[in-house]
């Protein structure tokens, strides 16, 4: 049944895959897959090395100790999709939007772990997995929100510099000189 089990969710993560990535914006939904999945892993790793849970029925056992079905597929793309549905809230509504995300994923993480062989919790509760997504979850959504300042800035900082390339292209027949971007005035060679 295990098996099955994740076969399913491989299968509709693959799935479901092509409608998630935007063309878009495909360079920030990378950027939320791979650092949710470098972040998913790296929580995990610690816990199956603390012995705080185990994955006994897994994709690779032998050659991960981690789920990477979850790690490194269904939690990325589930970011990407949180991370869109909250992109222009405020912090309000986005505290209120992560639990439509982490309480649901935490009741099933809890039904799976006392019906399935898919988790097995040693130290672990549901409230460590309502917490751990939830860290993850707007880790990646302030990792996001950096990225829109940094790039917010970068776009700013090209529009002026294309302007005063634009004044310069405008003007640049009328006045003998043009500026540079030190605002230093040079004369124009007009031997050419």
């Amino acid at each position: 049944m295990e098996r099955s089990l994740l076969r399913i969710l491989t299968v509709a993560c693959i799935a479901s895959t092509p409608f998630i990535f935007k063309r878009k914006n495909l360079l920030m939904d990378l950027i939320i897959f791979f650092s949710k999945g470098v972040l998913s892993t790296c929580i995990d790793s610690y816990c199956i090395k603390t012995k705080k849970l185990k994955y006994p029925v897994r994709p690779f056992p032998k050659v991960f100790d981690t789920n990477i079905l979850y790690d490194l597929l269904m939690f990325p793309l589930l970011s990407i999709v949180w991370v869109r549905w909250t992109y222009n809230t405020n912090l309000k509504t986005t505290l209120l939007r992560s639990l439509w995300f982490s309480v649901p994923m935490s009741i099933a993480q809890m039904i799976m772990e006392k019906t399935t062989k898919l988790f097995s919790w040693k130290s672990w509760s549901v409230w460590h997995t309502f917490v751990s997504i939830n860290f993850t979850l707007f880790t990646i959504r302030g990792a996001v929100w950096l990225l829109r300042i940094f790039t917010e800035q970068n776009k700013s900082a090209n529009i002026n510099v294309n302007h005063q390339e634009d004044k310069e292209k405008t003007f640049g027949h009328i006045l003998p000189f043009k500026g540079t971007s030190s605002n230093h005035v040079e004369l124009e060679n007009s031997y050419q």
